[in-house]
């Protein structure tokens, strides 16, 4: 009796449809433009307001270096008054938010706007003119005063209490210092300053002095942030690398920083992203002729992006390890067989 041929299909069969799908798709990723490309559109052209403006350092000396200023009295200041000689006379008070203060023997003073030598000679004659002293000598002394304050944002956050006058360093000093990505291109908001005060306080200790410009009450300083080298891709590490001021980067000191470049790395291919103001460049640049001294050494900028694509056959192989390696290999001599 004659058995029917089975139409299933056997092992072999299965085994060879396996192997050639498993050709087919490692063929597919070595192919190049086999990956998928996205659209990048950039920055909108539509925007008018200006990008990454270089800060303009101010030189004017009267502007940098002004003279002292007095204390003036605001709302919310708690002044201690005495009257030399006499022990009954020392009443604590607070400016109210009409400017006044509430004093004993004399009534309502308005003092805000006032400085502290002025507000004395003012109760002082009001004392005399009321008959309750025939010469009083009036001493006011400041116990407090939210107003007498510096503000600092942007990579530094605090309110720092100001009397009279600090020196830049002396502030940023009781704020904590400079954080390590603080740029050293401080801005100075001052009230009465059309124009904000940029200083930039250096490296060199020896020319310091010329930075520590005098700060007043109501100022704000503004710490920006230092520019950043971001590193994507085949890199060991992708990470975002701060340049310090007046210290270049160039690209191979960046590949150290982070850490390297991967065996999947596509060393030919890398590409250099620039943004100048609303217009982004791209650079393709051999790195390996980079690292063998054939091309030079760019020096990255501000916000530059650093990409290194991945080879996908190596990708594959590094993802998989010996066993992918062997397994492409007995492939490809299977398909050699056939």
């Amino acid at each position: 009796m004659r058995h029917r041929q089975s139409s299933r299909p056997t092992a072999s069969r299965l085994h060879r449809v396996h192997v050639w799908i498993t050709l087919t798709a490692l063929i597919l990723l070595c192919l190049p433009g086999a990956t998928a490309r996205a659209q990048f559109s950039g920055p909108a052209f539509n925007n008018a307001a200006p990008v990454n403006v270089p800060a303009t350092l101010t030189t004017d000396p009267a502007i940098l270096y002004p003279p002292g200023r007095d204390v003036r009295l605001m709302h919310g200041d708690l002044l201690t008054i005495h009257v030399y000689g006499t022990t009954d006379y020392a009443p604590v008070v607070r400016v109210e938010l009409d400017g006044s203060i509430q004093l004993p023997l004399i009534g309502v003073v308005h003092v805000e706007g006032l400085t502290i030598i002025e507000t004395e000679r003012l109760i002082a004659k009001r004392l005399r003119d009321a008959g309750m002293y025939r010469d009083p000598q009036v001493t006011i002394a400041l116990t407090e005063s939210p107003n007498q304050v510096v503000t600092l944002s942007g990579e530094m956050h605090g309110v720092v209490p100001v009397v009279g006058t600090k020196r830049l360093y002396d502030v940023i000093s009781a704020a904590g210092g400079l954080p390590p990505l603080a740029s050293h291109v401080v801005t100075i908001n001052r009230p009465g300053i059309a124009q904000p005060i940029v200083v930039d306080l250096g490296n060199n200790p020896s020319e310091s002095a010329r930075a520590d410009v005098p700060i007043f009450p109501g100022d704000t300083i503004i710490i920006s942030r230092v520019g950043v080298v971001y590193l994507l891709g085949a890199f060991k590490n992708s990470v975002a690398i701060p340049l310090r001021e007046y210290t270049p980067l160039t690209l191979m000191q960046a590949a150290a920083l982070g850490g390297g470049m991967g065996y999947e790395a596509k060393l030919g291919d890398l590409k250099l992203i620039r943004t100048e103001g609303v217009e982004r460049k791209v650079v393709q640049i051999d790195f390996k002729k980079v690292m063998d001294g054939k091309a030079p050494d760019p020096v990255l900028q501000p916000d530059d992006i650093v990409l290194l694509p991945t080879s996908a056959m190596k990708a594959a192989i590094k993802s998989g390890g010996v066993s992918t390696l062997l397994g492409l290999a007995s492939v490809l001599i299977f398909a050699a067989k056939q």
